[in-house]
């Protein structure tokens, strides 16, 4: 079974695995989680990706035996085990932002924050890094009630990002209409729209165009926890699919995903369950190599970079 490390000052710190994944060490000095208030939070340490114009990628999600990630509908399933679940609070420490698709947020109403790390010493000035939560909703239908928003207003969490692509000139003037008023309810809770043009042949917003308008805004390294829509999406997607971007043919950099985590739990969930391999054809996939596998509770959890 897996433990944290813990660096010489007796600070928790992530568990080896994922200090091996990205290449990071953790001191009193570099700790990659921790925020120190006298600290730049731009410095802290996290992946990097090897394209200046995209952050660095981990794709990472719990599944079954049989490969489901959720239930009926897309309905939240809860698959991991104590253990993993604090392995995965580790790994949003490690990187600026976390994202998730419409479908995760409005059916699992997650909170994307650190809560389950151990409680850090009260008499010093330093907390977890939370990254910053973005929701990838192209019709924006992100609703302002959600935990998300309530832990900002509450000063419990980072303002949510939600992306979105604007109303085009083929809308009647009822749904532009709708889409302002939703727009409005948002950031009067707090949220903070992006608008990117969605792709003309899908209607969706093109993975590549999201990385890069991220990059711009600051972030360095993104965790991207489903559903399985944008699973898919970032498992099959190359330069060569966004117009916008053009493509290339350079060794190493052609995917939008460099890391990938995935966490199996000793169960099975049947038909009913939702899976996210489908439509997916292996020419059009990335290759991983295997970094390590460890197990955290009954859970294992395996971890890989892509070539």
């Amino acid at each position: 079974m897996s433990a944290e490390c813990a660096p010489a000052d007796g600070q928790p710190a992530p568990p080896s695995l994922l200090l091996e994944l990205y290449g990071l060490s953790s001191t009193a000095e570099t700790h990659p989680s921790i925020f120190y208030a006298d600290r730049d939070p731009a410095a802290l340490p996290t992946p990097a990706s090897s394209e200046s114009s995209r952050p660095f990628v981990t794709l990472t999600f719990a599944q079954s035996l049989d490969a489901k990630i959720a239930g009926v509908n897309g309905k939240q399933l809860i698959l991991s085990g104590k253990e993993s679940m604090i392995m995965t609070h580790w790994m949003r420490t490690l990187h600026d932002a976390i994202l998730v698709g419409i479908g995760t947020a409005l059916n699992d109403d997650p909170q994307l924050n650190t809560r389950h790390l151990p409680p850090l010493p009260a008499d010093r000035p330093h907390g977890y890094r939370l990254p910053r939560p973005v929701v990838l909703d192209t019709h924006l239908r992100f609703s302002p009630d959600c935990k998300l928003l309530k832990n900002y207003q509450a000063g419990r969490g980072r303002r949510p990002w939600i992306v979105c692509a604007p109303p085009t000139a083929s809308h009647d003037v009822a749904s532009t209409e709708a889409f302002t008023q939703r727009a409005a309810a948002l950031r009067s809770a707090g949220a903070h729209i992006i608008e990117l043009d969605a792709d003309a042949a899908t209607g969706l917003i093109a993975v590549p165009d999201l990385l890069t308008a991220l990059h711009e805004l600051g972030v360095r390294s993104v965790m991207v926890e489903g559903g399985a829509r944008v699973i898919r999406s970032f498992l099959s997607t190359g330069h060569g699919d966004s117009p916008s971007r053009g493509s290339s043919d350079g060794p190493g950099d052609k995917w939008m995903v460099d890391a990938l985590v995935v966490t199996v739990a000793p169960t099975l969930v049947g038909e009913a369950g939702v899976g996210y391999g489908s439509g997916l054809l292996a020419d059009v996939l990335p290759k991983f190599e295997h970094v390590r596998t460890e197990t955290f509770g009954p859970d294992a959890v395996m971890a890989l970079r892509v070539l």
